[in-house]
């Protein structure tokens, strides 16, 4: 019998499937093909918008993610098949190569200015930029970048490039993502099981709070 490491029976903690696990901490940079990519996309923009700018509120947008975020993403549909999510149909006949190219050509894309401006002051960005200590809550700059745009070190360090920049994010996307972190949804890899930890303190007003601030940071 293999020898259980502590990541994995924090993993069996949380209750996810190890089978399925996927540990981010040593990940590689993707590298994607990004014109083959924008042929390969035209299911994608019926709901996250010309060039990954979504426009319904409820999906995010996809513009000027970064490679690994978004690959990890596409991956983790495609690896968990869930019959009642909707991307799982459009990502089932996809190749790790396809992939790569979806993420590469999203990554390439200028996100849509925010609406509005951001307020250095306001509760989502204390939130942010230091949490709270006395209600457990971290602060989100310490994995996200100060002004939201990914993890500072990620030109250095590629498993930094699967934390997501989350300025210009839609809001509603945000707390529907933030809630399900909190709530105990999917921990099947190494940046979930960190998020679930995080969220897990956050109530409604805060996750209001911190989608409101986000939405209106410039990326």
């Amino acid at each position: 019998m293999k020898r259980l490491c502590a990541f994995t029976l924090l993993l069996a903690s949380w209750g996810a499937v190890a089978g399925e696990f996927v540990d981010l901490r040593r990940a590689t940079a993707i590298r994607g093909d990004a014109v083959a990519g924008a042929a390969k996309v035209a299911v994608c923009v019926a709901c996250h918008g010309p060039d990954g700018n979504a426009v319904v509120p409820a999906f995010p947008a996809l513009a000027g993610q970064h490679a690994g975020y978004l690959y990890q993403s596409l991956d983790g549909f495609r690896r968990r098949a869930d019959p009642a999510s909707p991307m799982t149909p459009q990502v089932q006949h996809l190749s790790d190569a396809d992939l790569r190219d979806i993420a590469a050509y999203f990554a390439s894309r200028s996100r849509t200015p925010a609406s509005g401006a951001a307020s250095g002051d306001s509760a989502g960005a204390r939130l942010f930029r230091e949490g709270d200590p006395s209600r457990g809550i971290a602060p989100c700059q310490g994995c996200h970048g100060p002004a939201a745009q990914g993890h500072p070190l990620r030109a250095e360090m590629a498993h930094y490039d699967y934390y997501p920049a989350l300025a210009a994010q839609q809001p509603d996307y945000l707390v529907a993502r933030l809630r399900q972190y909190r709530d105990g949804g999917p921990g099947d890899t190494s940046n979930a099981l960190l998020m679930r930890g995080v969220a897990r303190h956050l109530d409604d007003a805060a996750i209001a709070e911190l989608a409101a601030w986000l939405a209106a940071t410039p990326r």
